[in-house]
């Protein structure tokens, strides 16, 4: 029974109606219950006729106590549309997954006699009936979809594995997780992703994890290294800024990078360890990656030290390395950018254990700079914005299977958080009146 409620509602063959069958019982349950009280007395009556009866429903009263009933009939069906809109979603959801498996041809029927009026006489008449119908239980749960069908090793199995692009389009829902189960998928999607945005308020690092939307966070600590894609216009740089500022309410250290000398850049004036020229950045990335190494080795000479744990077990703080414009600088630096990528290769391999964690901004994401496996250790990334067919392929991989849209939308793009899954993705809303200079200030002080 605890399984049962778990999965949530079975998806059946009669749902292909659903909606309809919710409205036309909903509405006149309670029409019934408005209308029939104006009545009582009449229909509790044991001598009233037929045409007594006609003549009390047309009478004037009657016909008041009927307009009267379906105000109210109105009037709640406004008011469950206002408050209950996701529950009428969720019908429409149910009704839409059992159309999929209807119109897909994914069931299994047999043919049986139909009866006749004379049961022991034949019609000789048959028709098909569902002989098997796929479970797939449906729940809405902490703003999350949880799809689970069962897998029974049927000639359907193939179709019920692969339904990540029908339900996202579908239901208007992006695919978070994708989970096998003893005998289940599980499919997981954000239910109005942009209802799901947060504030910079709300973006809180603890525990080796930032939050970054509702039910969405980069775990830093076992899925290290962001990489960041985005045109001009797309929300790249305030996101880098809020990224800044949530961190530095930790107790991490943060090294900023800037070889365009733009608005990361500006942050000089009010926290250390900002840098725009080119021996800087470079001295910069030197000086991380020695630090990186030093502390591999002294965190095992460390009493309390243990395999397999971090950096947090032994209560040491976090270092970030925001690289911003990185294909800018490396095409500024030209030969010497053999040197600096072996450095943050080495970076992005070992940094994990260390608590040494890098994030890389750029427009597109440049094989050229990015070779050598180094792109697929940045298990975090977002791409804002506009970007072409080829900017995606270069961001998620090549082989991907996601449509991908574009909405005039100041923040908003794709990401995958490390687990192949790639889903819609909102930056945190930053009020107009927030200025980032100031309270950097005061939380690098």
């Amino acid at each position: 029974m605890k399984t049962f409620k778990r999965r949530g509602k079975r998806i059946r063959a009669s749902d292909v109606s659903l909606v309809f069958q919710y409205v036309v019982f909903g509405l006149a349950g309670v029409w019934l219950i408005s209308f029939i009280p104006f009545h009582l007395p009449f229909l509790l009556c044991t001598t009233w006729q037929l045409d007594l009866f006609q003549a009390h429903f047309m009478s004037t009263y009657g016909l008041v106590s009927l307009v009267i009933s379906l105000v109210m009939v109105a009037c709640c069906a406004f008011v469950y549309y206002r408050y209950r809109y996701d529950r009428i979603r969720q019908i429409i959801h149910r009704q839409k997954l059992a159309k999929m498996i209807m119109e897909n041809g994914w069931y299994e029927t047999k043919q049986v006699q139909s009866s006749s009026f004379f049961k022991d006489i034949p019609n000789g008449k048959a028709k098909d009936k569902i002989s098997h119908f796929p479970k797939m239980y449906y729940r809405l749960e902490k703003g999350l979809l949880h799809i689970q069908v069962e897998i029974t090793l049927g000639k359907y199995q193939d179709q019920l594995l692969s339904l990540e692009s029908k339900l996202e389009s579908g239901l208007y829902c992006e695919l978070v997780s994708k989970e096998l189960h003893d005998s289940f998928v599980e499919y997981i999607l954000l239910y109005d992703t942009i209802n799901s945005r947060i504030s910079i308020d709300e973006v809180v690092a603890q525990n080796g994890s930032l939050k970054l939307m509702d039910a969405m966070y980069w775990e830093y600590d076992k899925l290290p290294h962001m990489l960041i894609a985005g045109g001009t216009g797309g929300g790249k740089t305030y996101f880098i800024l809020t990224l800044i500022e949530s961190l530095l309410k930790t107790d991490a250290k943060l090294y900023i990078l800037d070889p365009k000398n733009a608005d990361l850049a500006d942050l000089a004036t009010v926290m250390p360890d900002v840098y725009y020229k080119k021996d800087d950045m470079t001295a910069c990335i030197d000086q991380f990656y020695e630090d990186m190494m030093t502390r591999n080795e002294e965190m095992k000479q460390m009493p309390n030290y243990k395999t397999g744990e971090n950096y947090a077990y032994l209560g040491l703080p976090a270092r970030f390395l925001i690289f911003d414009e990185y294909t800018s600088f490396m095409e500024m630096i030209g030969k010497e950018s053999i040197k600096v990528m072996s450095k943050l290769k080495q970076i992005v391999m070992l940094g994990r254990q260390s608590g040494f964690f890098l994030i890389l901004a750029c427009q597109r994401p440049d094989a050229k700079y990015l070779g050598d496996g180094i792109r697929d250790q940045f298990n975090f990334r977002v791409a804002l914005g506009r970007m072409s067919e080829l900017g995606y392929g270069m961001m998620f991989g090549s082989d991907v299977q996601k449509q991908f849209f574009l909405k005039q939308i100041k923040g908003r793009g794709y990401v995958d958080k490390g687990d192949n899954v790639i889903s819609e993705f909102y930056t945190p809303l930053v009020p107009k009146e927030h200025d980032f200079l100031n309270e950097i200030a005061k939380l690098a002080q």
